[in-house]
């Protein structure tokens, strides 16, 4: 990577949530999207075991009004997220329908992207927009 001023960011080397909802995060990430943690003494769940972000981008609010809603406000009745955060899964479609069985309130369902991306997205009790994604540009050839 481009080294610009003086500090040189190599990779990201860890993201998650601010939790303030405990139980429904745990059920979130780990029962329903299936991740593994480790759990400390204080409750602190981590993993290390994911693979690291391909992308880390600075996503205008506009932007993420626009691929959710297809305008380029937020709506004021939806909390407007702090983050955001994408998972590829191997089938879009079967994730979306487990995350609306669990609850989730989905904001796009299965939508194709001009990129080649297909993505379902909605908010996560601490205010995350995720998006669970399938993106043939970041799959490596098997």
């Amino acid at each position: 990577m481009e080294q610009i001023g003086n500090i040189k960011v190599l990779f990201i080397a860890g993201f998650g949530p601010i939790v303030r909802e405990a139980t429904a995060s745990r059920k979130l990430y780990n029962q329903v999207l299936g991740i593994g943690f480790k759990e400390e003494n204080d409750g602190y769940l981590h993993t290390e075991a994911l693979k690291g972000a391909k992308s880390f981008a600075l996503w205008p609010l506009s932007q993420a009004a626009q691929s959710c809603f297809g305008k380029d406000s937020w709506p004021h009745e939806t909390p407007a997220p702090q983050a955001w955060l994408e998972f590829d899964v191997d089938s879009v479609e079967k994730a979306t329908e487990e995350l609306e069985l669990q609850g989730c309130r989905m904001l796009v369902k299965n939508k194709k992207e001009p990129w080649g991306q297909t993505v379902s997205r909605f908010i996560t009790p601490e205010g995350l927009l995720v998006g669970i994604t399938f993106t043939p540009s970041m799959r490596e050839e098997r």
